[in-house]
């Protein structure tokens, strides 16, 4: 069926697997963007400190990840994410159908981006569906080199930045984010039967799946989560060096990211880490707060 605009959705209101047809690449870019701006959260895809020019772009790779993470997360569907590939490949082969194809197409075919980051990212969708939880700090960053990495690597090849000291760097910021989001998420990924905090970590500070589930915030929990945002918090600001190898508009926006990351990370302090009553996030306040710093050049610590 269509919505208002123009979208394809299911019944339920999940964007169909099944490829409709696009009529032209300006209508696919549009389906995009519609898609995009009604599924921002803490952070804009494409912020406003972003050229114009690439937002439609940064639209595409988004609605891409979005579908499949929906279909991941919502849809438990490995058939689904299946589906989702074979449509990847038709538009590396030059047959495009779905909507976000036709415009991803586009993009990659403009940027030569390779079909890998893209891949990882139904790899990181595919293990969500099998979650088998995490041993280690390291097993969990493995997790985000394939769920959140190859994002910041395709925006570094819309600005023509391909050499692997960059791709590095946005690695660091890449996995901060996703530790920030899962550090604030906690109770919210537990309801789903999530559990991110590292086994030896939970281990190493005495901290029980029952305390999750009860909510517990006790002197043990603390501890546990100031270690996590501790490490987070250096993968942040390590990785926003970024800022001073890239085009002045990208590297505001890797500061206005790296930025964001920090403000979630003190905003869970804030709250003495009580992330079972309340879920920290950004006021309206807070990203202009973001903004003005990266308008700056200055890392909102």
């Amino acid at each position: 069926m269509m919505d208002s605009e123009g979208a394809i959705i299911e019944a339920g209101g999940v964007i169909g697997a099944t490829p409709p047809i696009a009529a032209n690449l300006a209508e696919a870019y549009a389906w995009c963007g519609r898609l995009a701006r009604s599924h921002y959260e803490n952070f804009t895809v494409a912020s406003w400190l972003m050229p114009r020019a690439m937002r439609p772009h940064m639209h595409a790779i988004y609605a891409y990840a979005r579908i499949a993470d929906d279909y991941a997360d919502e849809d438990q569907s490995l058939t689904k994410l299946d589906d989702w590939e074979r449509e990847l490949d038709a538009a590396y082969a030059g047959a495009p159908r779905h909507p976000v194809f036709v415009a991803l197409a586009d993009t990659a075919r403009r940027f030569d981006i390779p079909r890998e980051p893209f891949a990882d990212l139904l790899r990181a969708f595919r293990s969500d569906v099998n979650f088998a939880g995490f041993d280690t700090i390291d097993d969990l960053l493995g997790y985000a080199r394939y769920s959140a990495n190859p994002v910041g690597r395709l925006v570094l090849y819309l600005f023509g930045y391909r050499d692997a000291p960059r791709q590095q760097l946005s690695d660091l910021v890449c996995s901060g984010l996703q530790l920030a989001n899962f550090w604030q998420d906690v109770a919210i990924d537990f309801a789903k039967s999530r559990i991110y905090f590292p086994r030896r970590d939970l281990e190493r500070f005495g901290v029980r799946p029952d305390d999750l589930r009860e909510g517990q915030v006790s002197p043990q929990f603390v501890a546990l989560m100031k270690h996590e945002i501790a490490f987070a918090r250096d993968l942040l600001v390590r990785g926003a060096e970024l800022n001073r190898l890239v085009d002045g508009r990208l590297g505001r926006d890797v500061l206005m990211f790296a930025g964001g990351g920090l403000a979630i990370l003190r905003a869970i302090e804030k709250i003495g880490c009580d992330v079972f009553n309340q879920r920290p996030k950004l006021g309206k306040l807070g990203y202009l707060a973001l903004g003005w710093d990266a308008v700056r050049g200055r890392l909102s610590h």
